[in-house]
């Protein structure tokens, strides 16, 4: 992402707004903040994922130490993971609620205006409408927390038919689908978590981005597909690095991020099991290399 790439990146690139983060867990790896920063700035990425429990123990003084070593580093950071299980029971729901005001506020402490969240394409229990109303009125408490707090909160549907079609009762699995909850959830700081797994495996085109504008879209995963596969075979948790096998065409949907002006954060999100077996130090080198290939 740092620089284009022949066959990869479109021209207009270089005028690009968004940056490329070092996201650890969409990486399927662990390490303290400082030492992703470490990593981040070793690898020439422009951000690193917060870390809200880093943060909330560290004095007001010690967090400005940070945010301005960040800022020296030219690092930014990215969204934070919603910390609120709204997909189980009500009890489990309420007890993370209650704690989630801290959580923003921590964040909010450090600059951090993104957050970000899945919706599972499928239930067992609950029909298409039931799950839809569970979502919106679960979502919203969870929105107006971040409103309070001058957030925002980005919405990811999955779209591999593999995931949908694997319980009895299918559930958002596009981005028409993912509007009409944020419509139905009605608060003013609501966007789309993008994945390009997602949006191939829904069979989208560069077009429906562009029925965005940059706030619509709170953050961006990039990933490719396994080569010889169909669409309906894609399994939600086998992808490629981004740009490594070619089937999703990373160059149409990175020209339309241009388009729209998004101006967030782009991480790789590849849940690869090749990447994940490598020593964490080889691993963000060829996270960190993606775009040479």
């Amino acid at each position: 992402l740092a620089k284009p790439v022949a066959g990869v990146v479109p021209a207009p690139f270089a005028t690009r707004k968004f940056y490329n983060v070092l996201s650890l867990g969409r990486i399927g790896f662990h390490a303290s903040f400082p030492d992703s920063v470490a990593l981040a700035v070793k690898h020439g990425f422009e951000g690193v994922d917060p870390s809200a429990e880093y943060f909330s123990k560290l004095t007001e003084d010690e967090l400005a130490r940070t945010l301005d070593d960040l800022k020296s580093k030219g690092i930014k950071l990215g969204d934070a993971g919603l910390p609120v299980e709204f997909r189980k029971d009500e009890a489990t729901f309420n007890d993370d609620l209650k704690k989630f005001p801290d959580v923003a506020r921590t964040l909010k402490r450090a600059g951090v205006e993104r957050v970000s969240t899945y919706i599972l394409s499928f239930s067992d229990d609950l029909t298409y409408l039931q799950n839809f109303r569970q979502h919106a009125c679960r979502l919203r408490e969870c929105a107006q927390v971040l409103g309070d707090n001058g957030q925002r909160l980005g919405l990811e549907y999955v779209g591999p038919r593999t995931s949908w079609r694997s319980l009895r009762h299918p559930f958002i699995h596009t981005m028409s689908e993912a509007k009409e909850l944020m419509i139905a959830i009605g608060t003013k700081n609501l966007g789309l978590q993008l994945d390009t797994y997602h949006w191939y495996s829904a069979e989208e085109t560069a077009a429906d981005i562009e029925t965005l504008r940059n706030r619509d879209i709170v953050t961006i995963d990039l990933n490719d597909a396994p080569a010889g596969l169909s669409r309906d075979e894609l399994m939600d948790l086998s992808r490629e690095l981004p740009a490594a096998t070619g089937v999703i065409p990373v160059k149409e949907f990175l020209t339309a991020l241009v388009n729209v002006g998004y101006d967030g954060p782009v991480h790789a999100e590849p849940f690869n099991k090749a990447l994940r077996a490598l020593p964490i130090d080889d691993a963000w080198f060829r996270h960190a290399n993606w775009r040479g290939r």
